[in-house]
């Protein structure tokens, strides 16, 4: 009997095996992959394009002529061909301080041609003036023939979206000859301040547009406010000696506003983190 019961045993654990053995396995658990998670903080540099306009509040002035290079006459001056191309460069370095979505600072530094037309600000005469003189008025912004600023910048970002406020230093100025002949004396550099504000996108890091492997390609929307008022040189109207190009008479009239607004597109390369 004993003998019966530890046969009957061993073949109900044999069989217990067996059908265990034929079960499936447990397939290992899947490894998990975080991905990655989005940050403005690195280094870039890019390029921009938009529109220039004029942005002053107050584009006319007049003086009057002394003698003997008028006779009772004076001279308005209003600013033509005011807005144009605007295109340059920016390279800049922003800081996030929570990856994802969170606040981003940064400082930005660009450098733009500008295109206000060709036209000097000259006068319109009513009344008569010598032969062999002309009027000019070489501080409006025709004369400017590029622009930069330095700016701080501060904004949210959602993810791959950032929005940000803008502001610092502003300078520009223009070529000699666009004002009277190249005088010497005609220093048009300028100094002020830009203030504004944009939208940013970050693209996939497998943008065609991704040409320098960058962390990731930016583009983006921005309008700024440009005020050169400061350290304006040369601040009024000039009568010219045509034949010798050199300034006969120099009229303080004031200084006039060098004001004007940018609406630019630009496209940045993204280094560092991911």
């Amino acid at each position: 009997m004993k003998t019966l019961l530890a046969s009957l045993a061993a073949f109900t654990a044999l069989t217990a095996a067996a059908s265990a053995a034929d079960l499936p396995r447990r397939a290992p658990p899947p490894v998990f992959t975080p991905v990655p998670v989005f940050t403005w903080t690195g280094a870039y540099f890019g390029i921009n394009a938009g529109y220039a306009f004029d942005a002053s509040s107050n584009n006319t002035s007049s003086f009057a002529v002394p003698a003997p290079y008028g006779n009772g006459t004076t001279a308005y001056f209003g600013q033509r061909n005011q807005e144009g191309f605007t295109g340059g460069g920016q390279v800049g370095y922003n800081f996030q301080f929570t990856p994802g979505s969170g606040v981003v600072v940064g400082i930005e530094a660009d450098a733009q041609y500008l295109d206000f037309g060709r036209s000097r600000n000259n006068a319109l005469l009513v009344g008569g003036l010598a032969p062999g003189y002309y009027v000019t008025d070489p501080r409006g912004l025709s004369s400017l023939d590029f622009f930069g600023t330095v700016r701080g910048r501060l904004g949210y970002a959602f993810d791959r979206v950032l929005v940000y406020g803008t502001g610092g230093f502003a300078y520009g100025s223009g070529s000699a000859d666009r004002s009277f002949g190249g005088y010497a004396g005609n220093d048009s550099f300028r100094t002020g301040y830009a203030v504004g504000g944009g939208m940013e996108y970050a693209l996939p890091v497998d943008s065609f547009l991704n040409f320098f492997r960058s962390s990731a390609v930016t583009v983006k929307v921005e309008g700024l406010y440009v005020n050169l008022d400061r350290n304006t040189r040369n601040q009024g109207a000039f009568v010219i000696n045509a034949a010798s190009n050199i300034p006969a008479y120099y009229s303080p009239i004031g200084r006039r506003a060098d004001e004007f607004a940018v609406i630019r597109a630009g496209l940045n390369y993204k280094f560092g983190s991911y």
